[in-house]
């Protein structure tokens, strides 16, 4: 039985991929009728996943270390998917740094087996990249569309923009999705823009947020519905995509939009906070002040509404 390979299916994004796959795939399903084909999760450690939803009822948790040679050749085969979204990748901008070498491997050479794999395969792909492949030059007041060339600033940016090249080399039926900074739901794990926020104040932290680092966040199950759309429904749009929000915000006042979400007022927000300027930043690779997207393309084609900061961050406190 044909269904939906999810690449990263146990990491921030993945885990909200397979979710919205299984309840499109499952909308009637109980655990003693499933209906539908199966959706199958793939990470390294499937017990670090969140249950958004119950595995028994048709999501297939597979641990695989997809850098093992030919790993994910055997995977379809296996498992014999319709689609692929592939949300694996090396994400942490420092950990790139510290080890280029494996930013390579998992976030180019990865995304090249994979996009090869698919196309000798007749499998339907959706890569996803990121808005870091930008930050060099400032964006347009629009932000940055589909056309403008690629200029990142780190390791990471870098790796992500070879390994869309490398994809659309080997699967030009494939699509790649740029997605901005994320943030909702993480299961507890402390992961995206809100819940790391969320988890450092639970710590009596004050997190320092900068002023002037500019994105277009969009909260995570909200890109997964993209995602899962455009692999399923919308199989003609191919090449390069932004899926972002509408809202160009700060690192900053997105954090006190989140918290005020969670039903404190703009002062009592901002009083838990630290602003800084990105400009100052002194850690393991520049930072990038302005990537925002423009996600006018998306917009007009996708039924996934792509939710401003005010819905958004109200889905996420959900």
């Amino acid at each position: 039985m044909s269904g939906t390979l999810v690449l990263g299916g146990t990491g921030f994004l993945g885990a909200h991929v397979a979710a919205v796959a299984h309840r499109l795939a499952f909308p009637l399903a109980t655990m003693a009728e499933p209906q539908g084909p199966p959706v199958y999760a793939i990470g390294r450690d499937p017990d670090d996943a969140p249950r958004f939803c119950d595995p028994r009822e048709g999501i297939v948790w597979i641990k695989a270390d997809l850098l093992t040679e030919g790993r994910f050749q055997r995977l379809t085969e296996t498992c014999d998917p319709d689609f692929v979204i592939n949300a694996a990748a090396l994400s942490s901008v420092a950990a790139c740094e510290a080890d280029p070498e494996l930013a390579k491997r998992m976030n180019t050479d990865l995304a090249r087996e994979v996009a090869k794999t698919c196309a000798a395969n007749k499998l339907r792909l959706v890569h996803v990249s990121t808005d870091q492949v930008f930050g060099e030059t400032a964006p347009p007041e629009s932000g940055f569309t589909e056309d403008a060339p690629t200029a990142p600033v780190s390791v990471y940016g870098r790796t992500k923009a070879d390994g869309e090249q490398a994809v659309l080399e080997e699967d030009p039926a494939a699509l790649v999705v740029r997605l901005p900074l994320l943030y909702g739901n993480s299961g507890g794990r402390g992961r995206g823009a809100s819940d790391a926020l969320l988890e450092g104040l639970h710590r009596e932290e004050r997190p320092t947020l900068f002023v002037d680092e500019w994105r277009t966040p969009l909260e995570v199950s909200t890109a997964a519905e993209a995602l899962v759309e455009l692999a399923q429904e919308l199989p003609e749009v191919t090449g390069l995509l932004h899926v972002a929000g509408p809202d160009r915000i700060s690192r900053f006042d997105l954090a006190v939009a989140i918290l005020r979400a969670m039903g404190l007022d703009a002062d009592a927000a901002r009083a838990e906070l630290d602003a800084a300027s990105c400009t100052e930043y002194d850690g393991p690779a520049p930072r990038a002040g302005d990537v925002a997207l423009d996600a006018t393309r998306a917009e007009k084609m996708l039924e996934t509404a792509l939710l401003g900061i005010g819905d958004g961050a109200q889905r996420a406190m959900k």
